[in-house]
């Protein structure tokens, strides 16, 4: 018969002692990321009124005026008030190896716990996650007060924990990313 061994790969340890971000700056970050992706949107929504504007009237300038989009297809409006979010989050976590702008003006990265650098589809499950801490009234981000390791659904569902940007260099200048503190679950 096999059985499970558990233990704590080198990664975890690495990280052991590491500072965690705190819920204030968590939240501070959290807000401006929230106010750019939704600045993102916006941007996305009026180039796609520009251009289906563009494509119906075929540029005419007199027909300007009196056009009026909107997004009446439910599904394109779901998908694209989705995917932006999702995007604005996952990418930037990515590319910024676990920054996003909020995160980077308040001193935090995100760091996962199952690789040296943060993953792409670590990065969308962690934005994807954003909905999820939403649901019964933001009882996921609170879950920060519970886990002993700081940890929101976020967190948990992409196998992440936050740090301070600062301990983090501190730690690992000159190297390569490791990761965390709290094991997964």
């Amino acid at each position: 018969m096999r059985e499970y061994r558990a233990h704590e790969t080198a990664r975890m340890q690495a990280l052991d002692g590491i500072i965690l971000a705190d819920f204030a700056q968590r939240a501070a970050a959290f807000g401006l990321d929230v106010v750019l992706a939704v600045a993102a949107l916006l941007l996305v929504l009026l180039l796609a009124g520009t251009l289906s504007w563009a494509l119906e009237t075929g540029g005419d300038v007199n027909q300007h005026r009196n056009y009026h989009v909107s997004l009446e297809n439910e599904v394109v409006r779901i998908a694209v008030e989705s995917l932006v979010p999702v995007l604005y989050f996952g990418l930037f976590t990515y590319f910024w190896n676990g920054r996003t702008p909020g995160k980077r003006l308040f001193g935090l990265r995100v760091v996962s716990l199952a690789h040296e650098r943060i993953s792409l589809w670590h990065s969308i499950e962690r934005a994807l996650g954003y909905g999820a801490a939403a649901l019964e009234f933001g009882f996921g981000f609170f879950q920060f007060f519970i886990h002993p390791c700081r940890r929101t659904v976020q967190d948990r569902l992409a196998e992440t924990i936050v740090v301070k940007e600062s301990a983090y260099q501190a730690r690992f200048a000159g190297k390569a990313a490791h990761a965390a503190v709290c094991a997964p679950e």
